[in-house]
């Protein structure tokens, strides 16, 4: 037990870590996701046809392949490079692959609730001369994210346990790194387990509490 308190630090910081990730990974996979459900429901075939085939394609990879392609394919081969720093550099990889493959469901869970909105708005808009940037963004987004609050909830909970494979990036600084590092020093693992399931508890039942509770005090009523 004195050599779990001994590396009780080490593993809090690698759980921020992951929270670290999860907050990146939550901005940027909104913007991505919304970008890509403009492209899924725009009146042009090409944007329309690489939304659909770039959901589909991530949406079936596992994501410690879109990790390890991440860190594997767009560092060592294409040269992209963040920071000069590894562990840094690696943390924007991590991220960046996360955030892709996380805007693949955000896109289909926005686009669930597109279709939620009447037709009927978005004829009128047109009809008053809106373009289609104008009828999605002041008219359409808006009541699509009112209707789809708790599945972008649950999108959001799956991403943050989904930082936990951060080490397939070559991120070795998160939560599993740090408690793998523990099992081999003290070999006691039951103790790390519940710590790190109950952390991520406390910080994955209220984001599930407040979207319910967000989705019923918004929701659109047709």
């Amino acid at each position: 037990m004195d050599e779990l308190i001994k590396y009780a630090p080490d593993l809090a910081l690698g759980f921020l870590e992951n929270v670290k990730i999860a907050a990146v990974g939550a901005v940027v996979s909104m913007i991505l996701g919304t970008i890509l459900v403009a492209m899924r429901v725009s009146p042009t075939p090409v944007l329309r046809a690489a939304g659909t085939v770039y959901v589909n394609v991530v949406r079936n990879t596992p994501l410690t392949l879109v990790l390890a392609f991440s860190a594997l394919g767009l560092s060592d081969r294409l040269g992209l490079v963040f920071s000069d720093v590894p562990l840094t550099n690696s943390f924007w990889l991590v991220s960046l692959g996360l955030s892709a493959y996380t805007a693949a469901f955000v896109c289909e869970a926005l686009r669930a609730g597109v279709n939620t909105v009447p037709i009927g708005q978005a004829e009128a808009a047109r009809s008053i001369g809106l373009t289609f940037m104008q009828s999605l963004t002041m008219i359409i987004l808006p009541q699509a994210f009112r209707a789809v609050i708790a599945p972008l909830g649950s999108v959001m909970i799956a991403m943050i346990k989904n930082t936990t494979v951060a080490t397939a990036g070559g991120y070795l600084a998160d939560s599993a790194a740090v408690m793998k590092i523990t099992f081999d020093q003290t070999g006691a693992s039951i103790p790390i387990f519940i710590g790190l399931i109950i952390a991520f508890m406390v910080l994955t039942m209220p984001i599930g509490f407040l979207t319910g509770w967000l989705s019923r005090r918004l929701a659109v009523v047709r």
